[in-house]
């Protein structure tokens, strides 16, 4: 491999390995070349991105190398992070906010047992955005979490309350899901279009 595909493969591999990052020595087992070469070929690329502005840069922390974003664009990903639209919502993170809209309050285990699979990285999502929050715990072994929309969900669909919520055959069959989920969410956001084009005459 030429000098161009070797970092291509190690820019590659530090976005892979993530918040663990990677030593020198790991890159190189990979790449059959010496630690010390890798250790070269990041510092060139780490001054490489640099100049040329990336959106991202390559650090050492403890040893590793790790590809992160830069410090001074972290107000856009706090945005990012706050904004709940659809499309920064993944298929997983939908199901799971139509599930807790309509059956809340509702525990991980039975969002679980609704959708078929694990729920806790969309839960962590719709609680990172605001959308659900912990509304008690359930009389049962373990105390588990009940979950509940927030007002910030009904502020962004434009309803004054649940019992706005559209009338939604939802969850009697968990095979139509993902399409009744997607048609939910077209019928919310359409009541929030047509909230948000009514002129304000105050």
């Amino acid at each position: 491999m030429n000098y161009r595909q070797i970092q291509s493969v190690i820019e590659g591999l530090l976005f892979a390995a993530g918040d663990e990052g990677l030593d020198a020595k790991q890159i190189a087992d990979v790449i059959d070349l010496q630690p010390h070469e890798i250790s070269g070929l990041l510092k060139q690329m780490a001054e490489e991105f640099q100049r040329l502005e990336r959106g991202v840069q390559i650090v050492e922390i403890a040893g590793a190398f790790q590809l992160t974003t830069l410090p001074q664009h972290a107000p856009y990903f706090e945005k990012l992070a706050q904004s709940p639209t659809r499309s920064s919502l993944s298929q997983a993170a939908l199901e799971t906010l139509a599930i807790v809209a309509y059956k809340q309050p509702i525990t991980r285990v039975e969002i679980e047992q609704i959708r078929g699979v694990k729920a806790d990285r969309a839960l962590q999502t719709l609680t990172a955005k605001n959308l659900i929050l912990e509304v008690g715990r359930a009389e049962a072994i373990g105390r588990p979490i009940l979950y509940g929309t927030t007002k910030p969900f009904l502020d962004y669909f434009g309803l004054a309350g649940l019992h706005e919520l559209p009338e939604a055959s939802l969850l009697q069959n968990p095979d139509d899901l993902e399409e009744e989920t997607r048609m939910l969410f077209e019928k919310l956001e359409g009541q929030q279009l047509t909230i948000d084009d009514v002129p304000d005459n105050g």
